[in-house]
């Protein structure tokens, strides 16, 4: 397919260089910033441009990677350009109707992975949600997303929003205990990186086990002492909030299917 990217950012890197690499013809890379739209281009081995009013007309697929605010003005622009082929965005959770206006073609393409755009991934495995406007479009659509990934999933736009924000919980909020426990050990001039092992393995632990089944810690057996001792070590008065709120969450999650456990103190 010809496939022209309206977008630069990290998922458009990384869903590019795949597609590419699976033989897909990337024709175009639009990105209002020049110095951006020119490396991803260079990248993929493709024309660039910062006017969206000079994007091909002639690609099959316009795959807009954008900011989520974005999205809706940019497939108008790309609507009118291009009206037979087909418009998808890539946002976990923005509806897929909101190119409906613009587009007789269109639909979702989303690689629920985070991505940088240095940091090559391996799309193989990872989930790509689709949803699309008729049959042939999602047929199309699966097309190119099964080049790329063995893991291509039909999703709507009320489920990929549910998968958007179970995504965020797991990701997004989990990096940021990472942040903060770097800023723990960094008041002790203790490296991170000493903290990858019990990272690795508490990923590995839940491809084994549910999230719940895999929980441990002072939370678990609501041992005070130790954890009124962690929180008075915490300079942060919203770090301790967090970890308030978070040891009363563990618990009661820990505890829901035994009412004879006594519940964690507000």
């Amino acid at each position: 397919m010809k496939i022209v990217f309206i977008g630069s950012g990290n998922l458009a890197t990384q869903l590019g260089l795949a597609l590419g690499q699976a033989g897909q013809q990337i024709v175009q890379v639009f990105s209002r910033t020049a110095e951006h739209a020119s490396e991803l281009a260079a990248k993929l081995n493709c024309d660039y441009t910062t006017n969206i009013d000079e994007i091909s007309g002639n690609a099959d697929i316009y795959i807009i990677s954008v900011k989520d605010d974005a999205i809706a003005g940019l497939a108008e622009k790309v609507g009118r350009k291009a009206q037979q082929a087909i418009i998808v965005h890539t946002a976990g959770s923005i509806a897929m109707d909101v190119l409906k206006p613009y587009a007789q073609h269109y639909g979702v393409l989303y690689p629920m992975q985070t991505f940088s755009k240095n940091k090559r991934v391996d799309f193989k495995p990872i989930p790509c949600f689709l949803e699309a406007s008729d049959e042939a479009t999602l047929d199309a659509i699966r097309t190119l997303a099964e080049s790329i990934s063995g893991n291509v999933v039909p999703a709507t736009s009320a489920q990929r929003k549910k998968l958007h924000l179970a995504a965020v919980l797991a990701c997004n909020f989990a990096n940021h205990c990472y942040r903060l426990a770097e800023k723990v050990l960094e008041e002790e001039q203790m490296d991170f990186k000493l903290f990858l092992p019990l990272i690795d393995e508490t990923a590995k632990k839940v491809a084994l086990l549910s999230p719940k089944q895999a929980q441990t810690g002072p939370m678990m057996r609501w041992d005070t002492g130790v954890m009124q001792m962690q929180q008075e070590l915490l300079s942060d008065a919203r770090t301790r909030q967090i970890y308030q709120l978070m040891a009363e969450s563990i618990h009661a999650d820990a505890t829901s299917a035994d009412d004879t456990c006594h519940q964690p103190k507000p």
